[in-house]
């Protein structure tokens, strides 16, 4: 498949998306990895099978109109969008994107603990996007009071004690998050598009998880199905 992967923002791309690309190409990909958004309106997102976004595009990086209406336009149409952790980011300034990745991180209002080792959950085995994966560990934040839209298939998520933590980072502020199961990787439409989407994957390490690279290949195998 020929895949088209956007990079760039405030995260640690420099790690994560050269581990990103390296198993992608491996499994036998074609990987074409861009950090301009004139990718999405120059020709080279109609060339691609698959777009992956491992990028945070709000602030300077938001998309303009144009940008906004080739990733609508190519999704729609029925092709395949593969989102990883803070790819969902629901900018204030284009709320409908939340519509097509069925929510995620919202400036101001989501959080999680510090970045730590927790155990994940697969609630559907069957799910075609968690074939060959089992309950596993990884390193990476566990998103909390993310935007969350109906008409996601969750498969997998992550079961959190509670307690008083730094927020997003140790040494910061302390808040009390409350425990709960959630959600972590999920698919849905968007029009006749197929829509993957984790919130794991935040930095080279977590990339380098044998079961997060698992489990971002069956997203792209299932986006083009």
């Amino acid at each position: 498949m020929n895949l088209l992967l956007m990079s760039g923002g405030r995260h640690p791309y420099e790690e994560s998306t050269p581990v990103l690309k390296g198993f992608l190409e491996s499994a036998g990909h074609t990987v074409t990895v861009r950090e301009d958004a004139e990718a999405l309106t120059d020709g080279t997102l109609n060339k691609s099978d698959v777009l992956i976004f491992n990028t945070l595009r709000e602030g300077d990086m938001a998309l303009d109109a144009a940008q906004q209406n080739a990733l609508k336009g190519y999704i729609s149409s029925g092709n395949g969008f593969v989102c990883i952790h803070i790819s969902g980011c629901v900018p204030d300034s284009w709320n409908e994107y939340g519509e097509i990745t069925g929510g995620g991180w919202v400036m101001g209002q989501s959080f999680h603990p510090p970045y730590s080792n927790f155990s994940v959950d697969v609630v559907n085995g069957s799910h075609p996007c968690a074939s060959s994966i089992s309950a596993f560990n990884t390193d990476d934040e566990l998103y909390m009071n993310i935007d969350y839209r109906d008409g996601n298939d969750v498969f997998i998520t992550a079961d959190f004690k509670g307690g008083v933590y730094g927020k997003n980072r140790a040494g910061a502020e302390d808040m009390e998050m409350e425990g709960g199961t959630f959600p972590l990787a999920w698919t849905r439409s968007y029009g006749a598009g197929k829509v993957f989407v984790t919130l794991l994957g935040h930095d080279g390490k977590s990339h380098q998880n044998e079961d997060f690279q698992k489990l971002v290949l069956n997203g792209v195998d299932w986006a083009t199905s």
